[in-house]
């Protein structure tokens, strides 16, 4: 939007109108494709137990006023990721959604707090597999839109050329400076002093409060993000075990998860797992998730135990989150994702 009208004034409209259209077409193409290869699609519950356990993720909290009069807290979830899992320990084995999904502390150009998320699961295939997935969702995207590049903020990628594989470790090497993995022993624990000198020594802010994760965090945003994703999409592989969120390690590399994230312009499109299927293991990981969001923020989540419980039926299994918004805003040459969504949620001056 150009001016402080809403996005429902009727010239506004007509502006936003043709990529709003263009939206659908890419949103159509990518059902057709996923139904061809035989996928179902399903719609999971936004209200959920448990809003997720990522520390640095922010829920919507409300309540359910049950006929006793009996009040059971609730979220909005902010990703489907737990009940497709559920999906899959059901008897699915391959499955998508576009789902919309709600992520509070969160507003900017790539952010709304509300958005659309699109997941898809392959039981009994690898994560590679994903990676394939992602080039053929690039490539029609691209195609549905008309396009033959992607833009971002002055930078472009060709969606039609085969993604570059990045592991993490290579990427800070050339990106940072140093090998990320120097600071992550064979057992997957961290070295929070090595990384923090290391970071010194790379011209990089490092506190006395900052955790491994913060620093990860820091070189990674401020290093690694924009210089990836330029000229063709970036697919940034095997994150430390760390940051393996509900991925199980990989059987080449202990110290790493076999995890990947997309980028294109410089912008991340997805996060993919091969995935953690180990109950006890990734209650740790909730638990230590939370402890951290308790540090940060004076506040945890609760689990849901039914989503662990569904673990131990679960199959081997591949899956992937994918921002709907950002990949139409990328093919449509929008500045902002809500650009390219019908009814943006509305900013208020405090």
């Amino acid at each position: 939007m150009t001016d402080r009208s809403p996005w429902w004034a009727p010239h506004v409209h007509a502006d936003r109108r043709p990529r709003l259209l263009q939206r659908g077409r890419i949103k159509a193409a990518i059902r057709r494709h996923f139904e061809t290869d035989g996928f179902v699609e399903v719609e999971t519950a936004a209200l959920q137990v448990s809003p997720g356990n990522e520390a640095h993720l922010s829920a919507f909290a409300t309540e359910m006023l049950r006929i006793d009069g009996a009040r059971q807290p609730l979220y909005l979830h902010t990703s489907p990721e737990f009940a497709c899992k559920k999906l899959l320990a059901a008897g699915e084995t391959r499955l998508f959604t576009f789902a919309p999904v709600y992520r509070n502390r969160e507003r900017g150009a790539l952010h709304s707090p509300e958005f659309s998320m699109l997941e898809w699961y392959r039981a009994g295939q690898s994560y590679e597999c994903l990676m394939a997935d992602c080039a053929a969702l690039l490539r029609l995207a691209a195609q549905t839109a008309g396009t033959t590049q992607f833009a971002f903020r002055g930078r472009t990628a060709d969606p039609f050329a085969e993604p570059e594989r990045l592991s993490v470790s290579e990427a800070f090497r050339r990106f940072v400076g140093f090998d990320i993995l120097d600071t992550v022993d064979e057992a997957g624990a961290t070295d929070r002093g090595a990384l923090a000198e290391a970071m010194r020594q790379a011209g990089l802010r490092a506190t006395a409060d900052d955790s491994w994760a913060d620093l990860f965090s820091r070189a990674l945003v401020e290093r690694v993000e924009p210089a990836i994703g330029n000229g063709r999409a970036t697919i940034l592989d095997e994150y430390p075990v760390a940051e393996a969120a509900l991925a199980r390690r990989s059987p080449r590399d202990p110290r790493v998860a076999e995890r990947f994230e997309l980028y294109a312009c410089g912008v991340e499109l997805a996060n993919a797992f091969g995935e953690l299927t180990d109950a006890a293991e990734q209650r740790r990981r909730l638990l230590a998730e939370m402890d951290e969001k308790q540090r940060v923020y004076g506040e945890r989540y609760p689990l849901d135990e039914d989503f662990l419980a569904a673990l131990a039926v679960m199959p081997e299994a591949s899956g992937i989150a994918l921002g709907f918004d950002r990949l139409a805003m990328l093919a449509l040459g929008a500045a902002r994702v809500d650009d390219v969504i019908w009814t943006p949620v509305a900013e208020f001056d405090a």
